[in-house]
């Protein structure tokens, strides 16, 4: 049996590796997911909310079975995280007349929560069909929200997505200045903007940040409503070959430099510089940084 592992940033140590090994041999007829539901009530990993930490889980045994530790049932349908989805494709997706002007003509912007079903199903067209790195399954935890312009109709101009952080980013990580045990411990009170999106028909003035800023006095009370966790750190990446990033700059961003280009789950470095992105970031508290270093 080999030593100890990490699980969302957690050391795992032998003796709870044998104890999913004997779940996992004990329980023949369970699925993976009722499986890895087991695994995290027997040893505690719930989210702050007290929610399991079922999915991450999953990615857990997976790994543990390709690494042939445990011998898992077989597979039922099911979306690994980051993976490319089915996307709609209903009327609600086309293209409309182009929207251009100030972004006093079509205000009050609203955000709304995504929450329904119809309401996941046309983020995910509009993400899909109109985004330029697609729809995937976001990584752990997740808020979304339907961008809406008032006037002179109803209707949606972009779709805004936050979901878990990166485990590590070299560059925010020296901003914070937070150690090991910090990081592991504070990890969850930064929050990623995995997906922004203006639609490609609404040609808007000072729409992008307009909605940037509303969304960061949104995210907290939000968040902390869904998952029991306040955040103080919002990061994003920004592709500079596409963008220059003056949205999140106009909305009090920061840019602190650039990622290795590695994606954030490659962690046995295969893909160094592949894709560098900016990294900019909005502290949600005046103490960001001091609230994370705290261990």
């Amino acid at each position: 049996m080999e030593g100890t592992r990490t699980f969302c940033g957690t050391r795992i140590r032998p003796r709870q590796i044998e104890l999913i090994r004997e779940v996992v041999g004990g329980y023949p007829d369970l699925s993976r997911t009722e499986l890895a539901h087991t695994v995290c009530e027997l040893l505690g990993w719930k989210r702050p909310s007290g929610r399991l930490k079922g999915r991450e889980c999953l990615d857990l045994l997976d790994q543990l079975g390709e690494e042939g530790v445990v011998v898992l049932p077989g597979k039922l349908a099911r979306r690994p995280l980051g993976s490319r989805t089915r996307v709609p494709m209903t009327l609600a997706g086309d293209p409309r007349q182009e929207l251009v002007g100030e972004v006093g003509d079509i205000a009050p912007i609203l955000l709304e929560r995504v929450k329904a079903e119809p309401e996941r199903l046309l983020f995910r067209e509009l993400i899909g069909r109109h985004h330029y790195l697609g729809h995937a399954v976001p990584f752990g935890a997740q808020i979304q929200y339907l961008v809406y312009g008032s006037r002179p109709e109803r209707q949606v101009v972009g779709c805004l997505q936050f979901s878990s952080p990166a485990w590590r980013m070299a560059a925010r990580d020296e901003w914070i200045g937070w150690d090991e045990t910090a990081r592991k411990r504070n990890l969850q009170r930064v929050v990623n903007n995995s997906r922004f999106l203006i639609l490609p028909w609404v040609r808007v003035k000072n729409l992008a940040s307009v909605i940037l800023s509303q969304g960061m006095r949104r995210l907290g009370t939000d968040w902390e409503e869904r998952y029991a966790v306040r955040p103080v750190l919002v990061e994003t990446l920004v592709d500079a070959r596409r963008y220059s990033g003056h949205c999140y700059r106009a909305a009090n961003f920061r840019a602190l430099g650039e990622t290795t280009g590695r994606g954030r789950m490659d962690r046995e470095h295969r893909r160094e510089g592949l894709a560098p992105k900016v990294l900019w970031v909005y502290a949600l508290t005046a103490d960001a940084a001091r609230r994370l270093r705290e261990s």
